[in-house]
């Protein structure tokens, strides 16, 4: 009777222990990889390449003279571009995007081309100022077909 107790009791911690790996497995997911392509003498793509890499984002940089085969290779319009695209699974960056809308593309996947934040408004990430200056701005979803619609308002109401 001993024995069967044991054996049971062994069990049991054995369940236990692999439910507990099995659920810290399932907690610690990689972090999103975004290639992030810049010009040379841009020092706010290094500001916004910090914040990708504060929220989480495995993040490798591409220095390159020009970015617009980049930007044309993955559709984004030159109405949108920026002087730093990034690629993030099938998805193109272009500019100033926050990265919990990046993350909130990557949960949601629509059927888009990526995102864009047009021109550089102070206070989205990289465009911070000693005074804290925020200019409103939108995040762009850009679709297929070149059109865009917000994805996303900043700062949020």
């Amino acid at each position: 009777m001993s024995t069967l107790f044991l054996s049971r009791r062994l069990w049991l911690l054995g369940a236990g222990t692999l439910a507990v790996a099995g659920s810290a497995c399932a907690q610690t997911r990689a972090a999103p990889s975004i290639q992030v392509f810049k010009t040379p003498t841009c020092a706010c793509c290094d500001g916004w390449i910090r914040h990708l890499r504060q929220a989480g984002f495995d993040t490798s940089v591409t220095v390159l003279p020009s970015l617009r085969s980049v930007r044309s290779s993955r559709g984004i319009p030159e109405a949108l571009a920026s002087c730093h695209t990034g690629l993030v699974g099938a998805y193109a960056v272009e500019g100033h995007v926050p990265a919990d809308d990046i993350k909130r593309l990557l949960r949601e996947r629509p059927q888009a081309v990526g995102l864009a934040v047009p021109g550089m408004p102070l206070g989205s990430p990289g465009m911070e100022t000693p005074d804290g200056q925020i200019q409103p701005y939108e995040t762009l979803l850009v679709l297929a077909d070149g059109r865009t619609r917000v994805f996303a308002r900043h700062p949020s109401a």
